[in-house]
Protein backbone atom coordinates (compact mmCIF):
# COMPACT_ATOMS: atom_id res chain seq x y z
CA UNK A 1 0.00 0.00 0.00
CA UNK A 2 1.03 3.48 -1.01
CA UNK A 3 2.42 5.61 2.32
CA UNK A 4 0.88 9.24 3.56
CA UNK A 5 3.75 10.75 1.60
CA UNK A 6 3.07 8.77 -1.55
CA UNK A 7 -0.46 9.79 -1.71
CA UNK A 8 -0.22 13.42 -0.76
CA UNK A 9 2.20 14.15 -3.95
CA UNK A 10 0.02 12.08 -5.95
CA UNK A 11 -3.04 14.76 -4.56
CA UNK A 12 -0.74 17.12 -5.50
CA UNK A 13 -0.24 16.19 -9.10
CA UNK A 14 -3.45 15.09 -9.66
CA UNK A 15 -5.67 17.46 -7.44
CA UNK A 16 -8.81 15.77 -6.35
CA UNK A 17 -9.17 14.18 -9.52
CA UNK A 18 -11.11 17.77 -11.49
CA UNK A 19 -8.35 17.72 -14.10
CA UNK A 20 -5.56 19.55 -12.71
CA UNK A 21 -3.21 16.94 -15.14
CA UNK A 22 -5.09 18.16 -17.77
CA UNK A 23 -4.75 21.84 -16.40
CA UNK A 24 -0.93 21.37 -16.67
CA UNK A 25 -0.78 19.90 -20.16
CA UNK A 26 -2.75 22.78 -21.41
CA UNK A 27 -0.15 25.25 -19.10
CA UNK A 28 2.82 23.29 -21.21
CA UNK A 29 0.89 23.49 -24.31
CA UNK A 30 0.29 27.30 -23.67
CA UNK A 31 4.22 28.27 -23.34
CA UNK A 32 5.20 26.41 -25.95
CA UNK A 33 2.62 28.84 -28.36
CA UNK A 34 3.93 31.62 -26.55
CA UNK A 35 7.59 31.03 -27.27
CA UNK A 36 6.57 30.40 -31.00
CA UNK A 37 3.77 33.84 -30.66
CA UNK A 38 4.13 35.75 -33.66
CA UNK A 39 3.27 39.19 -32.15
CA UNK A 40 3.63 41.04 -29.19
CA UNK A 41 -0.10 40.74 -28.30
CA UNK A 42 -0.89 36.99 -29.05
CA UNK A 43 2.39 36.13 -26.95
CA UNK A 44 0.78 38.47 -23.82
CA UNK A 45 -2.82 36.66 -24.42
CA UNK A 46 -1.16 33.27 -24.30
CA UNK A 47 0.87 34.75 -21.04
CA UNK A 48 -2.29 35.86 -19.40
CA UNK A 49 -3.82 32.11 -19.86
CA UNK A 50 -0.69 30.80 -18.54
CA UNK A 51 -1.13 32.77 -15.26
CA UNK A 52 -4.40 32.17 -15.06
CA UNK A 53 -4.12 28.03 -15.61
CA UNK A 54 -1.05 28.47 -12.60
CA UNK A 55 -3.45 30.39 -10.21
CA UNK A 56 -6.21 27.64 -10.68
CA UNK A 57 -3.76 25.21 -10.33
CA UNK A 58 -2.75 26.73 -7.13
CA UNK A 59 -5.95 27.44 -5.88
CA UNK A 60 -6.89 23.38 -6.45
CA UNK A 61 -3.43 21.97 -4.61
CA UNK A 62 -3.73 24.53 -1.63
CA UNK A 63 -7.44 23.18 -1.72
CA UNK A 64 -6.39 19.98 -2.13
CA UNK A 65 -3.94 20.17 1.33
CA UNK A 66 -6.57 21.86 3.44
CA UNK A 67 -8.74 18.98 2.69
CA UNK A 68 -6.04 16.64 3.29
CA UNK A 69 -5.17 17.83 6.70
CA UNK A 70 -8.80 18.10 7.49
CA UNK A 71 -9.12 14.51 7.08
CA UNK A 72 -6.41 13.12 9.25
CA UNK A 73 -7.50 15.35 12.14
CA UNK A 74 -10.77 14.19 11.76
CA UNK A 75 -9.31 10.30 11.81
CA UNK A 76 -7.66 11.09 14.37
CA UNK A 77 -10.49 12.27 16.15
CA UNK A 78 -12.57 9.23 15.21
CA UNK A 79 -9.72 6.92 16.88
CA UNK A 80 -10.07 8.77 19.93
CA UNK A 81 -13.89 8.48 20.22
CA UNK A 82 -13.62 5.19 19.09
CA UNK A 83 -11.06 4.22 21.94
CA UNK A 84 -13.50 6.07 24.50
CA UNK A 85 -16.52 4.04 23.28
CA UNK A 86 -14.09 1.04 23.62
CA UNK A 87 -13.40 2.05 27.01
CA UNK A 88 -16.78 2.60 28.51
CA UNK A 89 -18.25 -0.38 26.96
CA UNK A 90 -15.79 -2.08 28.97
CA UNK A 91 -16.00 -0.25 31.97
CA UNK A 92 -20.10 -1.45 31.22
CA UNK A 93 -18.74 -4.73 31.21
CA UNK A 94 -16.91 -4.91 34.00
CA UNK A 95 -19.79 -3.28 36.01
CA UNK A 96 -22.38 -5.94 34.99
CA UNK A 97 -20.25 -8.51 35.73
CA UNK A 98 -19.77 -7.31 39.28
CA UNK A 99 -23.57 -7.02 39.24
CA UNK A 100 -23.96 -10.50 38.75
CA UNK A 101 -21.39 -11.22 41.26
CA UNK A 102 -23.93 -9.13 44.13
CA UNK A 103 -27.17 -11.15 42.66
CA UNK A 104 -25.27 -14.39 42.91
CA UNK A 105 -24.41 -13.59 46.75
CA UNK A 106 -27.75 -12.22 47.18
CA UNK A 107 -29.09 -15.99 46.07
CA UNK A 108 -26.84 -17.63 48.15
CA UNK A 109 -27.94 -15.22 51.36
CA UNK A 110 -30.98 -15.74 49.94
CA UNK A 111 -30.93 -19.64 50.41
CA UNK A 112 -29.53 -19.50 53.41
CA UNK A 113 -32.12 -17.58 55.01
CA UNK A 114 -34.45 -20.39 53.85
CA UNK A 115 -32.52 -22.75 55.70
CA UNK A 116 -32.55 -20.56 58.43
CA UNK A 117 -36.29 -20.54 58.21
CA UNK A 118 -36.70 -24.05 58.17
CA UNK A 119 -33.84 -24.34 61.31
CA UNK A 120 -36.16 -21.82 63.53
CA UNK A 121 -38.86 -23.81 62.51
CA UNK A 122 -37.58 -27.19 64.13
CA UNK A 123 -36.15 -24.66 66.97
CA UNK A 124 -39.65 -23.85 67.71
CA UNK A 125 -40.81 -27.14 68.84
CA UNK A 126 -38.23 -27.04 71.87
CA UNK A 127 -39.69 -25.86 75.20
CA UNK A 128 -36.99 -22.48 75.26
CA UNK A 129 -39.84 -20.63 73.90
CA UNK A 130 -37.91 -17.25 74.95
CA UNK A 131 -34.95 -18.23 73.00
CA UNK A 132 -36.74 -18.74 70.09
CA UNK A 133 -38.26 -16.27 70.16
CA UNK A 134 -34.96 -14.12 70.34
CA UNK A 135 -33.90 -16.23 66.69
CA UNK A 136 -37.06 -15.35 64.78
CA UNK A 137 -36.47 -11.81 65.76
CA UNK A 138 -32.83 -11.83 64.87
CA UNK A 139 -33.96 -13.65 62.10
CA UNK A 140 -36.72 -11.28 60.71
CA UNK A 141 -34.07 -8.35 61.24
CA UNK A 142 -31.84 -10.42 58.67
CA UNK A 143 -34.55 -11.07 56.68
CA UNK A 144 -35.00 -7.27 56.17
CA UNK A 145 -31.49 -6.62 55.63
CA UNK A 146 -31.40 -9.22 52.77
CA UNK A 147 -34.54 -7.34 50.95
CA UNK A 148 -32.94 -4.04 51.56
CA UNK A 149 -29.42 -5.73 49.80
CA UNK A 150 -31.63 -7.41 47.14
CA UNK A 151 -33.49 -3.90 46.24
CA UNK A 152 -30.11 -2.44 46.20
CA UNK A 153 -28.34 -5.09 43.62
CA UNK A 154 -31.76 -5.15 41.44
CA UNK A 155 -31.47 -1.07 41.26
CA UNK A 156 -27.91 -1.31 40.16
CA UNK A 157 -28.34 -3.65 38.08
CA UNK A 158 -31.22 -1.54 36.01
CA UNK A 159 -29.18 1.08 36.22
CA UNK A 160 -26.13 -0.55 34.24
CA UNK A 161 -29.02 -1.67 31.68
CA UNK A 162 -29.88 1.68 31.01
CA UNK A 163 -26.61 3.16 30.67
CA UNK A 164 -25.16 0.48 28.25
CA UNK A 165 -28.70 1.19 26.46
CA UNK A 166 -27.60 4.75 25.88
CA UNK A 167 -24.31 3.73 25.01
CA UNK A 168 -25.36 1.06 22.04
CA UNK A 169 -27.28 4.15 20.92
CA UNK A 170 -24.53 7.25 21.02
CA UNK A 171 -22.64 3.92 18.84
CA UNK A 172 -25.23 3.84 16.40
CA UNK A 173 -26.27 7.91 16.07
CA UNK A 174 -22.12 8.14 15.69
CA UNK A 175 -22.53 5.68 12.58
CA UNK A 176 -25.50 7.75 11.10
CA UNK A 177 -22.99 10.60 11.49
CA UNK A 178 -19.64 9.30 10.04
CA UNK A 179 -22.16 7.79 7.02
CA UNK A 180 -23.86 11.03 6.56
CA UNK A 181 -20.84 12.96 6.41
CA UNK A 182 -19.63 10.46 3.91
CA UNK A 183 -22.74 11.30 1.47
CA UNK A 184 -22.34 14.81 2.05
CA UNK A 185 -18.27 14.88 1.21
CA UNK A 186 -19.58 13.02 -1.95
CA UNK A 187 -22.64 15.39 -3.37
CA UNK A 188 -20.21 18.03 -2.53
CA UNK A 189 -17.23 16.26 -4.71
CA UNK A 190 -19.92 16.03 -7.14
CA UNK A 191 -21.08 19.59 -7.03
CA UNK A 192 -17.54 20.85 -7.57
CA UNK A 193 -16.60 18.49 -9.98
CA UNK A 194 -20.27 20.06 -12.36
CA UNK A 195 -18.76 23.70 -11.61
CA UNK A 196 -15.67 23.40 -12.46
CA UNK A 197 -17.00 21.08 -16.09
CA UNK A 198 -19.50 24.36 -16.60
CA UNK A 199 -16.83 26.83 -15.84
CA UNK A 200 -14.47 25.02 -18.16
CA UNK A 201 -17.24 25.33 -21.02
Amino acid sequence: FPSDEVIRKRLLIDGDGAGDDRRINLLVKSFIKWCNSGSQEEGYSQYQRMLSTLSQCEFSMGKTLLVYDMNLREMENYEKIYKDIENSIAAAHEKISECKKQILQAKRIRKNRQEYDALAKVIQHHPDRHETLKQLEALGKELQHLSHIKENVEDKLELRRKQFHVLLSTIHELQQTLENDEKLSEAEEAQETQMETETKQ
